[in-house]
């Protein structure tokens, strides 16, 4: 259901008090001046799409101030993306200067100093989403600010009616569609600052891999944390897991398939480590983040096609014999290839 505050009912002589109230407690906090000496008129309308808040402002001419002040006043860091409706505005952040025409979109971050001047009146979409769920560098975000995005070719053409269409019709889905639609918004919203910060796409591109990198390292040094997920993951790394899952997608596995992966591969070399004090399955298991020994001693099985004690006396067997050639095999098209795989047969 919408919610819409409006100066329509307020006095005369309280509704600039009022506006200020209600689009500092919709949008982020913020001072609102209005332009002319008359009566003020404004009305928002807000609704939400999973984490994703859609706002439609139509006021007066005024102007918006987004001061360090204010900013301190603010418990989270969102992004947000404008459509301009009608009317025009003046749009000023991170030093630059934009001037903004009826259809253009203007991408700024509330954790930055900003304003907006509207001249006339107008009307316009707020798009606010969590700035963790972009999965983007802030310096992308940073280049993008301050500029007015035509929606006149590219992404941006695609993107107005979708907008458009989704902001007059945000509180009439489900909230499982809700879920799914806030991230593709996130999505193109993600390539739009993509596009715009990296036009050859290749800065992008080593973005993303240095970033698939940090991922990874972090996995390899949490094995033994049995909360390692892929939202803890997402969480540490100030992405959303949809985004973390996009990471993967030209990996060959998924997350949660990577941490299992190498937790058992931990695991098997433990356990094939010769030394005075053998250690039991279920310490090491434990040691290497497995909470449950049955669940452990499955995927071990389903992995390497013997148990963990059975592949811990193969590898520590008095004689020396070695591995028997079915678990040779099964080692060995289960960790070829794969990253950190050091399971076969000779490594010791």
């Amino acid at each position: 259901m919408s919610v819409v505050l409006t100066t329509a009912s307020v006095p005369d002589r309280d509704k600039v008090t009022y506006w200020n109230d209600a689009v500092s407690r919709t949008l982020v906090p913020m001072t609102v001046a209005p332009r002319g000496d008359g009566p003020f008129d404004g009305r928002i309308a807000t609704d939400r799409l999973g984490y994703l808040q859609v706002s439609t402002m139509e006021a007066d001419a005024e102007r918006v101030s987004r001061t360090p002040a204010l900013i301190a006043r603010s418990s989270e860091a969102l992004v947000a993306v404008g459509v301009q409706v009608s009317g025009t505005a003046t749009f000023i952040q991170d030093g630059r200067r934009a001037e903004v025409g009826e259809g253009d979109l203007v991408v700024y971050d509330t954790t930055r100093p900003y304003s907006f001047d509207y001249p006339q009146r107008f009307a316009t979409h707020v798009f606010q989403l969590p700035r963790r769920t972009l999965g983007v560098a802030d310096s992308d975000i940073r280049q993008v600010t301050g500029s007015a995005i035509s929606t006149g070719g590219g992404l941006g053409a695609m993107l107005l009616p979708f907008l458009a269409t989704l902001a007059s019709s945000a509180n009439g889905y489900p909230p499982a569609v809700a879920d799914r639609l806030a991230g593709n918004v996130v999505d193109l919203f993600a390539t739009l600052i993509a596009e715009r910060a990296h036009p050859d796409g290749t800065d992008s591109d080593t973005a993303r891999s240095h970033l698939l990198l940090r991922v990874r390292d972090h996995i390899n040094r949490n094995l033994g944390d049995p909360d390692l997920s892929p939202e803890s993951i997402a969480r540490t790394h100030r992405i959303s897991v949809r985004y973390l899952h996009r990471l993967f997608e030209g990996e060959g596995i998924t997350v949660s398939r990577l941490i299992q992966q190498r937790r058992l591969e931990e695991c098997g070399r433990e356990l094939a480590r010769r030394g005075r004090t053998v250690p039991t399955v279920s310490a090491v298991a434990q040691r290497w983040g497995f909470v449950n020994p049955a669940h452990f001693s499955r995927a071990f099985r389903a992995a390497y096609g013997v148990s963990p004690r059975e592949w811990r006396n193969l590898r520590t067997a008095p004689d020396d014999s070695g591995p028997s050639p079915t678990l040779t095999s099964a080692l060995s098209s289960t960790v070829a290839g794969r990253p950190g795989a050091d399971l076969t047969p000779s490594g010791r």
